[in-house]
């Protein structure tokens, strides 16, 4: 029999060697929990230690840089944990993750409410010493003088002990919400030997399951519900039962419903969740979880988001009631489908698209080879912010795809390193995300250069080919990667406020949907799109086709988004700790509201909606468009300039990426644009008319 893991010895633990970057190639199940165990005793006794032999003479550098340098050794060590249980999950890794989980909510709440670190803190911003203090010292000081207060620091102690229980209880229950989604997600796929049965899926999508098929030792082709190739089912095959088969899979994964229903049933979880950030809130006396959520970003009243989404779905209903009308009626008339159902719309919409603009994703593929686009995205960001990124060998990594990059600047100065993990594959949490491996920061003048996950789920590639993407899976990429030039461009030298950390949920966004722009503008598709035999640049009359086609269903999508946001902001705003199941409809209520489309009463989305039940994003999914205002108007100064012009750039560098959570978005914003943010450009953008 092995020893239990919390016997393992610590020697040679390789999350305990935080010098250099993490290695992959060492880190076993093992070593997560002593590790974890054993910082969380030490910044216990550090913590102590600071308090005590300072009383009464606190200053920035013997209790918060020093708490800094503590904060970062225990993010070091977690860091890689947590980014290989969502790469490379496994029962053993998964284990010690959650062993873990409830160790560290308990561990960062005590700090939230440890009255004496916060009378400490307080005693340093009340003194005459704050004056002296840079405007990112004061910054991480303010914020922490929040975080207290909605960490509870002035409730009873029957109160905060309950709080600390809830916020336990919510870090157990987001991550058995996110493993369901990744079990159920891996435990259903579809061995297809009939040939006549996958008819209309073009020879890519065919090699794609012949290839999955061959790994697991299987004839014909074999489909599984990984975006990649769920969504070549879903926009390509004839088959109408089959589109049916697999859109019930998917649209009922981790539920009660489908061919797996109950087994990884998120119905509890969700309920349990909501109940416990009502009360949680409710603790700290907000109304509801959603005003709550919005102490820490930029809007600054539940109505104000309310108000914002529902102008945008009143400017949206009318473009959104035409693309479903067209495609119904096309669906009547040239494919003889009179009940058009969910399963129905990617394909119908594919048909139409080549129907109305001789454009189908599939004729573009062939001009996205990820080498092409990767080069190209580098030479993009290259131009806007003269900087280079070059490839580096050597380096550990928990997968053979994975790649390793380093940017320097002009002057030739290291400003940041990323992982670039771009394939979907079993094991791997879906989705796409940028997450910090290393912050930056300053300790006696020596920088921390940041280092960042990027993480995809694209098609890879097939046989001798390249992989080659779909136009959506560039704008994807270009997506995570501004994510990561905010995170690794940053100048700035306190944790806090280095990179993303300290920027408002609803405006971090702003640097990621802003690089998509490229995705669609002629001067740097030249770049990025080159046919992966041919070497030819894509040819003007297909670039016609592709801009005529940017605004296809722009509505729905338009509309879609504003469901989600919605729903999720109305989950945690009108919840009732009242025992009643309230999340479908909560969501029947919302799609009654503003979609034009009804999916089937089987379909449970929410089920799999990581990004608010297991991400970030409880009550903050309104950002993705709350943020798309922000980067349509920004984008629209290189319009005006030119989308290369390096002195818009610059200003955007410097004011943007470089500043991180230093100021308030808005103030960023307004230096950048030379005012304050307008609708406008983001409604032309879409194709929506501004009035």
């Amino acid at each position: 029999m092995s020893k239990p893991l919390l016997d393992k010895p610590l020697v040679n633990n390789p999350l305990l060697n935080i010098s250099g970057l993490p290695r992959f190639g060492q880190i076993e199940a093992e070593h997560v929990i002593p590790a974890i165990e054993r910082l969380l005793k030490d910044n216990r006794q550090t913590l102590a230690h600071l308090l005590s032999a300072h009383k009464g003479e606190y200053d920035w550098g013997n209790l918060l840089q020093a708490m800094q340098e503590m904060d970062d050794r225990l993010s070091r060590a977690w860091s890689p944990v947590s980014h290989l249980n969502s790469v490379k999950n496994s029962e053993e890794l998964r284990a010690a993750h959650e062993h873990c989980l409830p160790l560290l909510s308990e561990y960062h709440t005590e700090l939230g409410q440890n009255s004496a670190l916060h009378d400490a803190i307080k005693s340093i911003a009340d003194s005459e010493q704050y004056a002296l203090l840079d405007q990112a010292q004061k910054k991480v000081i303010d914020n922490q003088l929040r975080d207290f207060r909605l960490s509870g620091v002035d409730l009873s102690a029957e109160k905060k002990k309950r709080f600390k229980a809830i916020k336990q209880q919510l870090s157990k229950l987001k991550s058995s919400y996110e493993n369901n989604v990744l079990d159920a997600t891996n435990g259903w796929q579809k061995n297809i030997l009939d040939a006549d049965e996958l008819a209309g899926l073009p020879d890519s999508a065919l090699a794609m399951g012949k290839q999955c098929a061959e790994q697991e030792s299987l004839q014909g082709c074999l489909f599984n519900l990984q975006f990649p190739s769920y969504f070549a089912i879903m926009t390509h095959a004839d088959q109408r039962d089959l589109r049916r088969e697999f859109y019930t899979a998917y649209a009922t994964r981790a539920s009660d419903q489908g061919p797996n229903a109950g087994k990884w049933d998120n119905s509890q979880n969700m309920e349990q969740l909501l109940a416990l950030r009502q009360e949680l809130a409710q603790l700290l006396g907000f109304n509801n979880y959603a005003e709550y959520s919005l102490a820490t970003k930029m809007a600054d009243s539940t109505e104000e988001v309310i108000g914002f989404l529902q102008q945008l779905a009143e400017k949206s209903t009318a473009v959104a009631e035409q693309d479903i009308a067209q495609l119904k009626q096309f669906a009547q008339a040239h494919l003889n489908i009179d009940d058009l159902q969910a399963w129905d719309l990617n394909y119908v919409a594919e048909k139409l698209r080549l129907h109305e603009y001789d454009l189908s994703q599939e004729q573009l593929k062939p001009y996205f080879p990820e080498h092409q686009v990767i080069e190209g995205l580098f030479a993009i960001v290259k131009r806007l912010y003269d900087i280079d990124i070059t490839a580096v060998s050597g380096i550990e990594t928990w997968h053979p795809d994975v790649r390793f990059y380093e940017i320097r600047d002009a002057q030739g100065t290291l400003r940041g390193q990323f992982y670039l993990d771009l394939y979907a594959r079993p094991h791997k949490r879906g989705g796409a995300w940028m997450d910090e491996c290393i912050v930056r920061h300053a300790t006696q003048g020596v920088v921390q250069i940041p280092v960042a996950y990027l993480t995809c789920n694209l098609t890879s590639p097939v046989g001798d080919k390249p992989a080659l993407f779909t136009h959506d899976e560039v704008t994807t990429l270009f997506h995570e990667f501004g994510h990561g030039l905010h995170h690794m461009l940053t100048k700035v030298d306190y944790a806090g406020v280095s990179g993303i950390n300290g920027v408002a949920w609803d405006a971090v966004e702003l640097p990621s949907q802003f690089m998509e722009n490229w995705c669609w503008e002629k001067e740097s598709l030249l770049l990025i799109a080159r046919h992966y035999k041919t070497g030819e640049v894509l040819p003007d009359a297909m670039f016609a086709k592709m801009n005529a086609a940017k605004n296809f269903q722009s509505g729905m999508q338009m509309l879609r988004q504003i469901e989600f946001a919605l729903f999720d902001f109305n989950l945690h705003m009108q919840y009732q700790l009242n025992g009643q199941p309230q999340v479908q409809p909560i969501l029947d209520a919302t799609r009654q509201q503003v979609s034009v489309f009804i999916p089937p009463a089987f379909n449970r989305f929410q089920h799999g909606f990581s990004h608010i039940f297991a991400g970030g994003y409880a009550a903050g999914y309104y950002s993705y468009k709350w943020a798309e205002v922000l980067s349509a108007d920004a984008f629209s100064l290189f319009e005006e300039n030119g989308i290369f012009d390096q002195q818009t750039g610059t200003l955007f560098l410097h004011s943007i990426l470089e500043r991180g959570g230093v100021e308030e978005p808005m103030a960023l914003f307004t230096r950048f644009r030379g005012r304050k943010p307008k609708i406008d450009a983001l409604l032309r953008h879409c194709g929506i008319a501004a009035h």
